[in-house]
C-alpha cells in the first residue's frame, strides 16, 4: 500500500510508463504529473528490469536491523509486563532501556494496553475472530431520527419555540459485518419488520459473494423478534445454507463487531457533519462503505481496510 502523502499509486506509475514510451521525455512527464525526474526514472528503471511486477510497491524495511534490542531482552520486557504488569517507565529502568523503546516492544507484541491483558493469568483477552471470512457474519440495525428538509436542531440551532423533536419518524440502518475481516455492508430502511430483515440478508449475502466470500456459515444476531421467530428470516437462512445465532440475553457485547461498527457508522458518516437533508445523509452512506472497506485503516488489522484481509484469505483458502 502506498503511503498516505504518494503522489503516484500503481495507476499513476502505468500512466507514467505508457506517456514515457509514447516518446515523450521523461522530465516532461515528471513535471506534468508533479513528481521530480529522479522518482520518474525509478520507476521507468524498475518497470524496465522488472515489468508489470516492478510498479508495485516494496516494503521499506531494512535487511538487517543490527541496533534492534535483542529477543532475550524482549523477552524480559514481555515477562515483565504479563507477570508484574509494570509499564514501560517502570521496566526501562530495570532493564537499563529507554521507555520509548520498552513501548515500542511492548507493540509489537501486542502487550501495549493492560485492558488486553487477564490480570491473573497475563493471557491476551483483547478479542476473539473467527479464522476465515465467512465464518461468522454479525447482524444488527441501528435506528436514527430522520433529518427534515433543511436540516435539524444542528444546521440552523434550536430556534425559539421550535420542539427539539420532529414528527419525521426514523431510518432503521442494517448492517453487517464479517467477524475475521470486518468487511462491512449497510442499508437503510422504513423499518425492521422480518421481511424487510431477511431481504437484506439476501442482499448483504451477494455484497460479501461479490467481494470474494463465497459461503456464510453463520449468522449473528440479537434476540429481536424477527430474528427469533420470523419464518423469512429462517427461510433466508436455509437458502444461504447458514446457521442462526443469537446472543446472550442483555449482552450486546457478544455482537460486538457489529455494535462496534455501528459506532464508526455514526461518528464518520451520520453524524459527520450537519446535513440539510434525510437524503443528503443516505446518498453519503455508499462513499462511506466504500472508504471503510476498502481505504479507512482498521485498528484490529495492523492498520489495513477491511478488503485487504478478504484478498489475502482467498488467496489461503483457495
Amino acid at each position: 500500500m502506498s503511503h498516505r502523502n504518494a503522489r503516484l499509486t500503481v495507476f499513476g506509475r502505468r500512466l507514467l510508463v505508457e506517456r514515457v514510451c509514447s516518446g515523450r521525455p521523461v522530465a516532461h512527464v515528471a513535471a506534468e504529473m508533479g513528481i521530480s525526474r529522479a522518482t520518474a526514472h525509478k520507476w521507468m528503471h524498475r518497470w524496465r528490469t522488472e515489468g508489470e511486477a516492478g510498479l508495485h510497491d516494496r516494503s521499506s524495511r531494512p535487511l538487517t536491523t543490527p541496533h534492534r534490542t535483542s529477543p532475550d531482552v524482549e523477552a524480559r520486557v514481555c515477562r515483565l509486563r504479563t507477570d508484574r504488569k509494570l509499564g514501560p517507565a517502570r521496566i526501562g529502568p530495570i532493564l537499563g532501556l529507554p521507555a520509548s523503546t520498552v513501548h515500542r516492544i511492548l507493540t509489537r507484541h501486542r502487550l501495549n494496553r493492560l485492558a488486553w491483558i487477564d490480570r491473573p493469568t497475563g493471557t491476551m483477552i483483547r478479542r476473539y475472530e473467527r479464522a476465515r471470512p465467512g465464518e461468522l457474519i454479525h447482524v444488527d440495525v441501528k435506528k436514527l431520527g430522520r433529518i427534515p428538509d433543511g436540516g435539524g436542531h444542528k444546521t440552523p440551532g434550536r430556534q425559539a419555540g421550535r420542539a427539539t423533536r420532529s414528527q419525521m419518524g426514523f431510518d432503521y440502518v442494517h448492517s453487517a459485518v464479517d467477524d475475521h475481516s470486518r468487511l462491512a455492508y449497510s442499508e437503510i430502511h422504513p423499518d425492521e419488520k422480518v421481511a424487510t430483515c431477511a431481504d437484506f440478508l439476501t442482499r448483504a449475502a451477494a455484497f460479501f459473494h461479490s467481494h470474494g466470500i463465497t459461503r456464510i456459515e453463520r449468522v449473528l444476531t440479537d434476540n429481536a423478534w424477527a430474528y427469533r421467530k420470523g419464518l423469512a428470516w429462517k427461510a433466508a437462512l436455509t437458502k444461504l445454507e447458514a446457521t442462526g445465532k443469537l446472543t446472550r440475553p442483555y449482552r450486546p457485547q457478544t455482537n460486538g463487531k457489529v455494535e462496534r461498527f455501528n459506532r464508526t457508522l455514526l461518528d464518520e458518516w451520520a453524524y459527520l457533519r450537519p446535513y440539510t437533508s434525510n437524503d443528503e445523509r443516505s446518498l453519503a452512506l455508499a462513499d462511506f462503505l466504500h472508504t471503510y472497506n476498502h481505504h479507512r485503516c482498521h485498528t484490529a488489522l495492523d492498520g489495513h481496510p477491511p478488503i485487504s484481509r478478504v484478498n489475502n484469505a482467498a488467496g489461503q483458502y483457495t
